[in-house]
């Protein structure tokens, strides 16, 4: 099977791309790769899938993100898709009606399938379905919020659907009429003259919005508008492992929309909070530990903190500044796999500031012992290793 291109490749677009940069791109290869101007031409069939596939990622920001932090390994699951099914081709598990109507969408309606060339019957118009908008919110977490997982509970202030009418904006849900223009269906056909030959297409209906209906009397509670402010607890779910700037999506917990549909989403943005002791590297952490020379020189022990409580280990005997222990598994969990990473202690030596008479004395009794002046290899080692060590730093690694 041949490797999937990435997306912004297949969009012709950078990954710093807005939001209009890419339904533009998605916009031109979409009428390029048309089925109905290129007909039998199976390439170009593979094009506008692939075309089609590549925005539905990239044009939803949730699912952009997880593109942009894992790539195609996510798989179709992990962006929201099903597997194909029979019949038609594919992407990401939408149907080519899908492709369609995500086409139509890029140019303020929905196209009909053999929408090139006149219409050879599409899909049956229908009212359009509302939704509410989205809340973003922010909540800060710990290292232990992160190693283990937290439940948070949250009052946000949003819109739902009134109860007198139901969330219609109706005088108790009910007093309607069928929109005289589109009866009904929400949507109006046009029939378009294009240098790519006839287009129909079916735009929102502006007499009903699309609701398909009018109200005759509005509910006297909300006035019409089918929703009112109110503060809700949510509550729900960080999982280990998430990382700072991540965002999760509480779907349906957001604004209700006017005169009823699906309510938006509740995005979470991650704050994570700086820890006195440990600095966080992917799912690694780092923890700077000072030791007095004594320790360093003759080998000992030394506590270090973990996430949520202590840990301690061997110092070997002569051990240098510079020098990195690992304990394994100690760092923060796999967001998205078993396991942990590790804690990485960068040691490093104290040389006291002040000493006294007798403190004195005692280092200089070493002074030109063989053991404790540095010989060149040596100095040349330590350097090396330090050199190693502010390289991967300036890297970022």
């Amino acid at each position: 099977m041949a490797e999937k291109r990435d997306y912004y490749e297949v969009l012709g677009v950078g990954r710093n791309a807005s939001e209009s940069e890419i339904k533009s791109a998605y916009r031109k290869m979409a009428i390029k790769y048309h089925p109905d101007k290129n007909p039998g031409d199976k390439a170009a069939e593979e094009k506008f899938k692939e075309a089609a596939e590549a925005y539905d990622v990239l044009s939803n920001p949730e699912k952009r993100a997880k593109y942009d932090q894992f790539g195609h390994s996510m798989g179709p699951q992990g962006f929201g898709g099903g597997a194909g099914g029979g019949g038609g081709f594919h992407a990401h598990g939408f149907s080519m009606e899908d492709i369609f109507s995500q086409f139509g969408d890029i140019f303020g309606g929905h196209f009909q399938e053999g929408g090139f060339g006149g219409a050879t019957g599409g899909r049956t118009a229908r009212p359009r379905t509302n939704k509410g908008t989205d809340l973003r919110v922010t909540v800060k977490v710990t290292l232990k919020d992160i190693m283990d997982g937290v439940e948070k509970k949250l009052k946000i202030p949003r819109l739902v659907a009134d109860p007198h009418c139901h969330g219609t904006g109706a005088k108790d849900g009910t007093a309607f009429k069928t929109c005289p223009r589109c009866h009904g269906t929400g949507y109006v056909t046009h029939m378009q003259q294009t240098f790519l030959g006839a287009m129909q297409s079916e735009a929102v209906c502006p007499e009903c919005n699309g609701e398909g209906k009018i109200i005759t009397e509005h509910c006297s509670y909300c006035h019409g508008q089918g929703v009112e402010k109110k503060e809700e607890i949510i509550s729900f779910r960080i999982p280990a492992g998430v990382k700072d700037g991540e965002t999760l999506v509480l779907r349906g917990q957001g604004n209700a929309p006017r005169h009823g549909g699906v309510n938006g989403d509740l995005l979470v943005v991650i704050q994570e909070e700086k820890d006195p002791d440990l600095v966080r590297d992917g799912d690694d952490l780092i923890y700077n530990l000072m030791l007095d020379f004594p320790t360093a020189a003759l080998g000992g022990s030394a506590e270090v903190p973990t996430v949520g409580g202590r840990a301690r280990l061997k110092i070997a005997a002569g051990t240098q500044p510079g020098k990195v222990l690992r304990l394994r598994g100690k760092g923060l969990p796999h967001m998205n796999g078993g396991g942990h990473g590790d804690l990485l202690v960068n040691v490093m030596v104290y040389v006291p500031e002040n000493v006294t008479e007798a403190e004195k004395a005692a280092i200089e009794s070493l002074k030109g012992a063989p053991n404790v002046t540095p010989t060149e290899a040596t100095s040349r080692r330590i350097f090396s290793r330090l050199r190693h060590i502010f390289n991967k730093e300036n890297r970022g690694e």
